[in-house]
């Protein structure tokens, strides 16, 4: 007897509907066909036990198994259960007459309970797309299956729940998720709240127009001086996420398993990967390719703490995505792209003791040296971050106040508001949100200089010298700045703020 069931196969952060047709004819053998891996070759030692246990047969005859279309490689334990099903749909153990309806997805235990799998919500998409009334997954992918609300979620924790839905005997009931209400629960106390900060006013002023503007930032300082701790609390004072950033972060997490039953992710993904990282790890790949750092954190923040640290061939891998949003990953027979959409927020010590060229610290540095450690990040990798600012030591009078400064939720409604005022500028731009996006000729035609701002501007670059990368990156996070006052011009105060934040462009800066 011929049965057809369906699953999937996730490719990149999207799903493609599979076609498993089960066949059960006259003699002996287990034939599995149609490019699957060694997990789903392994499968029917895991189905016979899975079906012995819960007192079913595993059919003793010819078992043919084509999992099309063909050409398409299958990957990873989860057809166990769509194999089982196919299986007993095709021996008369189970009732087969409604299984077109279903796409079927979960990985199978010995004693028939169903563990989970990756890539629920790009399944359930899939699902979606393609038609089907109901997808029957793990339990504990449910909730995050059920984010797609217009298909059934079925969660089930063994495969004997699957063979009773299908038999009539007890029916699963479909998962509901209320997505906007997960959704409204706005982070009103966040975990790691900018009021824990003592002192450091000017750095945080220089976050709030990094979060504002969506800039990359670099903070340098010694040991001590509060660069973790800031960067750690940027994702606090970030807008909100809207549904379909949600969406896109919750399918990247998904597909390499890191969802951990939260369903849909409401908060903005932080990612802080140590310096002994590998370029694949970073920005994706593999036999197999998955995304990496820069895709995990995709609407959030990537924060790579002591920057030189990091090999060379790493730093510089990042280059592309940082400039384009997205990392492709090409191999011989296909191509994967991911989106990476992210702020670089990176710290480092100016020099390799750790400290500033100064008498009294416990080891200096000589100004060579010093431009040696700074020497091994490269210009363009520079010339992607538009904010460079100097993290100096909190003195004791400002640790031992008690008074609590700023909290990150009043910073990020100033934030909000000049995310909105930068949505509705580039509203007739489709990858242009916020300003840190804007190329040359968006800057020329939204970044418009009076004459005396344009003398100030001259003078400081001729002044602090400047160099000639530094006058684009001024003049968008001056714009941020104009946005943060909600002036529709940009201001010779705004500038002036905005020059401040080039530390690393002055020449002679560590003479």
């Amino acid at each position: 007897m011929l049965v057809k069931v369906y699953g999937s196969a996730v490719f990149g952060i999207e799903a493609t509907t599979v076609t498993v047709e089960v066949n059960i004819d006259k003699g002996v053998g287990y034939h599995l066909v149609g490019l699957p891996d060694n997990a789903i070759r392994e499968s029917s030692y895991r189905i016979s036990a899975a079906l012995k246990n819960n007192q079913f047969k595993f059919p003793g005859k010819k078992i043919t198994i084509n999992m099309a279309p063909a050409d398409l490689r299958k990957e990873g334990a989860s057809y166990d259960l769509t194999l089982a099903i196919g299986i007993l749909a095709a021996s008369n153990q189970i009732k087969a007459d409604e299984l077109e309806k279903y796409l079927i997805m979960g990985e199978l235990s010995l004693d028939g309970s169903l563990l989970p799998i990756r890539g629920a919500l790009p399944i359930a998409l899939n699902a979606l797309d393609d038609d089907f009334q109901y997808l029957i997954v793990p339990k504990a992918n449910a909730e995050e299956a059920a984010i797609v609300n217009q298909i059934k979620v079925l969660g089930a924790e063994t495969i004997q729940e699957v063979i009773d839905h299908f038999n009539s005997k007890t029916k699963i009931e479909p998962t509901f998720v209320d997505i906007k209400a997960i959704f409204e629960k706005k982070l009103e106390l966040p975990e790691h709240d900018f009021s824990d900060v003592k002192g450091q006013e000017s750095i945080k002023r220089c976050m709030e127009i990094a979060a504002a503007g969506g800039h990359n930032i670099i903070l340098i300082g010694p040991p001590g001086s509060g660069k973790t701790m800031l960067a750690k609390r940027l994702p606090s004072i970030l807008p909100p996420m809207s549904l379909q950033e949600a969406l896109e972060t919750t399918k990247i997490h998904s597909v390499v398993g890191k969802t951990k039953n939260n369903g849909l992710l409401c908060l903005r993904p932080f990612r802080s990967p140590h310096h002994t990282i590998s370029d694949v790890a970073l920005v994706g790949g593999g036999q197999y390719p998955q995304p990496g750092e820069i895709s995990l954190s995709h609407n959030g923040v990537l924060f790579l703490d002591e920057l030189p640290e990091f090999k060379r061939s790493v730093l510089e891998v990042m280059r592309q995505p940082l400039e384009d949003r997205e990392v492709t990953i090409s191999r011989a027979r296909f191509t994967v792209t991911y989106p990476s959409s992210f702020m670089l927020v990176a710290s480092m010590n100016p020099s390799p003791s750790g400290y500033f060229n100064d008498p009294n610290a416990p080891m200096t540095s000589s100004p060579a040296e010093m431009q040696r450690y700074l020497g091994k990040i490269s210009g363009p990798l520079l010339d992607r971050i538009d904010i460079h600012i100097e993290v100096t030591p909190v003195p004791f009078d400002k640790l031992s106040e008690e008074r609590r400064g700023e909290g990150s939720v009043a910073i990020r409604k100033r934030v909000t508001a000049g995310r909105e005022i930068q949505s509705n500028r580039f509203n007739e731009f489709e990858n242009v949100h916020y300003n840190a996006q804007m190329n040359v000729k968006q800057i020329r035609k939204f970044c418009k200089l009076s004459e005396e701002s344009t003398s100030l501007l001259k003078n400081a670059m001729e002044r602090l010298n400047l160099s000639a990368r530094a006058y684009d990156r001024i003049l968008k996070v001056a714009r941020t700045i104009a946005d943060l006052d909600a002036s529709t011009n940009i201001e010779s105060k705004h500038i002036a703020e905005a020059i401040q934040y080039r530390s690393l462009d002055r020449e002679g800066w560590l003479s």
